[in-house]
């Protein structure tokens, strides 16, 4: 992450094909709202099942076999998270 580098941030980039989040991990990322980890600006999504999906039961089980089509990056500090690059959040954090 650009961003980090260049403020001396200290980050861990996690692959997400080696490490695949689990089911407690997507919940506690999706803060009661699934489909907000889905990158649904991806073409592969937009093709599958998962864009026509409304169970977030199945959800976040293709999101698990999938892990291609979540939001990306996934920032964690602490007790937050955040899905998806937003500088302003990342920059508050730092205070």
């Amino acid at each position: 992450m650009r961003f980090c580098k260049e403020r001396r941030i200290p980050y861990q980039e996690v692959n997400l094909q080696k490490h695949r989040l689990g089911k407690r991990e997507l919940n506690t990322f999706a803060k009661g709202d699934i489909r907000s980890l889905v990158d649904f600006d991806n073409r592969k999504v937009k093709e599958h099942p998962i864009a026509y999906t409304q169970s977030e039961e199945k959800i976040a089980q293709m999101l698990i076999e999938n892990p291609q089509f979540l939001r990306t990056p996934i920032i964690r500090n602490g007790q937050k998270s955040m899905i998806g690059f937003d500088e302003e959040t990342l920059l508050s954090w730092m205070s």
